[in-house]
């Protein structure tokens, strides 16, 4: 039933993307001559633009260089605003390799390498007419198909409680409902408390198993939507803390705001300098949520494409053996990381959202 499902889901989420094509494209250089591509043979191979290819986010889903330099890659659908035009939706492809489509192109150097920009008619970056772009990229897609996966297991749980009421949990049931309760007994009572801690159960939970699914569905490289950087998008990251801050002070109770605003036992005349240090310390938590999670979800995937980019780097398939077994082990060590980072940052927003909501104890 859930193998259906998780079919049903994926090709619901490509048939709702129905811009996304999958094509192969020849290079430029390849028509250019003999003597240019002999020349681009010859080029040292860039590995650290091999890796932030690959780690960034980007508007196609590439998947593989063909020997005869064609490009098989996974095209987006572009949803951009412009003041002038209004909206626009287009595929990505009509952007690739550097094309000029309705005005538009991708950004190809300085700070807005990799972004949707307006170029004037002689080809320059028109920087008074911002664009707000909405396109669904790798990052995006792979929200989605995290999203309606969860949803369907999820689903499927709840309507096999209701079918089989209280017994002993099997198959899908029986591995995720100690992570549910796992959750429950050692991060949300704890922390919170057993009178409140129902309130914000829904939040850690979802916080939690998000993470995690993306975090899980990053180390597996192959088929789409499988592959995206999500949890090491500082995007996603900074969304994820922002919702933890705005729960814990929107839930922060008058003891929380005093320790703020009127710390006890400080004298008043020190408070002009502990009131500023209080209001920092409100922001450096969750900035320190968004760091740590990006940090680590971003290492761990330059780490394992710095191991594969020494194959190219030695020139030799001799080393192929070493870096695979270093795969391998970086590959297990950041499924560890995966829960690992999950578990913290669910802990974190637990352990915040406790020093909002608790009273004072006398």
């Amino acid at each position: 039933m859930i193998k259906k499902n998780f079919s049903i889901s994926i090709l619901f989420l490509f048939m709702f993307l129905p811009w996304i094509r999958l094509n192969a494209q020849e290079d430029h250089a390849r028509s250019q001559g003999n003597i240019e591509n002999q020349i681009q043979s010859e080029e040292e191979f860039n590995a650290s633009e091999f890796i932030l290819d690959h780690v960034t986010d980007s508007h196609e889903w590439h998947l593989m260089t063909l020997p005869n330099e064609r490009h098989i890659s996974i095209y987006l659908p572009v949803i951009i605003w412009d003041r002038e035009k209004g909206i626009s939706v287009f595929s990505s492809r009509k952007l690739a390799h550097g094309h000029v489509h309705k005005g538009y192109k991708i950004a190809t150097e300085g700070d807005l390498k990799g972004k949707i920009v307006k170029v004037n008619e002689e080809g320059k970056i028109d920087e008074e007419n911002k664009l707000l772009d909405f396109s669904i990229t790798k990052s995006i897609a792979g929200m989605i198909a995290s999203a309606i996966i969860g949803m369907i297991v999820f689903i499927y749980m709840a309507g096999t409680y209701k079918k089989r009421g209280i017994s002993a949990p099997k198959g899908l049931q029986g591995f995720l409902e100690p992570v549910v309760l796992f959750v429950r007994d050692d991060i949300a009572i704890p922390n919170i408390g057993y009178e409140k801690y129902e309130k914000f159960m829904p939040y850690l939970l979802s916080a939690f198993f998000f993470i995690l699914l993306n975090n899980l569905m990053g180390l597996i490289p192959f088929p789409p939507p499988f592959g995206a950087n999500v949890t090491g998008n500082i995007a996603v990251t900074m969304t994820l803390a922002i919702f933890t801050f705005l729960i814990t002070n929107l839930n922060g109770n008058r003891n929380y705001w005093r320790h703020i605003f009127a710390t006890p036992g400080v004298p008043f005349w020190l408070l002009p300098i502990m009131i500023p240090v209080e209001i920092i310390g409100m922001f450096s938590k969750p900035f320190a949520l968004m760091i740590r999670l990006f940090a680590n979800i971003t290492a761990g995937h330059i780490i394992v494409l710095s191991l594969i980019a020494l194959i190219f780097i030695f020139k030799t398939i001799l080393i192929a053996p070493v870096s695979a077994l270093f795969v391998i082990f970086m590959d297990c060590l950041e499924t560890l990381v995966a829960f690992l980072q999950a578990y913290v940052f669910t802990l974190l927003s637990a352990l915040f959202i406790s020093m909002a909501v608790k009273e004072e104890h006398h």
